[in-house]
């Protein structure tokens, strides 16, 4: 009687055991089921994004945008002083489309200069003075982008177009002498090399040597000799140097 007391006792307990063993898998199973829910609606983020409440703040400054400019430029030859004035615009990184006006004056290498007693110049045997009026549209070539820094800019450029070339008689004053003037036209271009200076993006600043070509077949009157045979002038052209000031925008 006591064996079989025995016996069952252990039965149970291992009955129970048995529950409690069960029991204790199908919570931890239904925990896991539960963390993995969990996990899967509410995935841990590990990276952070910062985003500008301004969607203009991370855009290029309206200074890398500039590709127009315009300004004046001052020309310096053997002939004397000329102005005139340009405008550009930017096409890709090193190339530039450029169109230019200037006036200036155009002698002849013959002439020679004197000082009369009361200090007026005068030029004997000259029979015109010339202004020089071209009209050119050129294009513009930046070197060496990549290997020099911003606040020097060489530049190759090339122009052509219409010139005017203006003659009025030297034997009055100049300003007096502009109505009896004669208007003629050729054409002509020029090659050059400049570069710009400085780091300032909205104003340009630079220097340009330039080699006009400027023929006139037929020629023009311009001096007279001592044996009072016409010398006429048909090359306008010869080197020029330009200073170029302007904005940008």
């Amino acid at each position: 009687m006591k064996r079989l007391f025995k016996s069952k006792v252990a039965w149970v307990a291992a009955a129970g055991l048995s529950m409690i063993t069960v029991t204790s898998a199908q919570s931890f199973q239904n925990g896991f089921l539960s963390f993995h829910k969990f996990s899967q609606h509410s995935a841990p983020d590990t990276s952070i994004v910062f985003q500008s409440p301004n969607g203009d703040a991370l855009q290029p400054s309206p200074a890398s945008a500039l590709y127009n400019a315009y300004g004046m430029d001052i020309l310096l030859s053997n002939s004397g002083l000329g102005l005139g004035a340009f405008y550009r615009h930017q096409y890709t990184r090193d190339i530039y489309g450029t169109v230019a006006l200037s006036i200036s004056e155009a002698k002849d290498d013959n002439e020679v200069e004197y000082v009369d007693f009361y200090g007026q110049t005068y030029v004997p045997g000259k029979i015109n003075r010339f202004l020089l009026v071209p009209l050119h549209v050129g294009v513009q070539y930046r070197l060496f982008a990549d290997e020099i820094v911003d606040n020097f800019r060489p530049y190759v450029n090339a122009g052509m177009g219409p010139t005017l070339v203006f003659s009025t008689p030297y034997d009055k004053e100049f300003f007096s002498s502009l109505g009896y003037g004669q208007a003629h036209y050729t054409l002509g271009g020029y090659i050059g090399l400049g570069a710009f200076f400085g780091i300032d993006k909205d104003n340009l600043s630079g220097v340009n040597i330039r080699y006009y070509f400027i023929p006139f077949a037929k020629g023009l009157p311009s001096m007279q000799d001592e044996l009072g045979n016409i010398i006429t002038k048909k090359d306008f052209g010869g080197f020029f140097i330009t200073l170029n000031f302007g904005s940008l925008y």
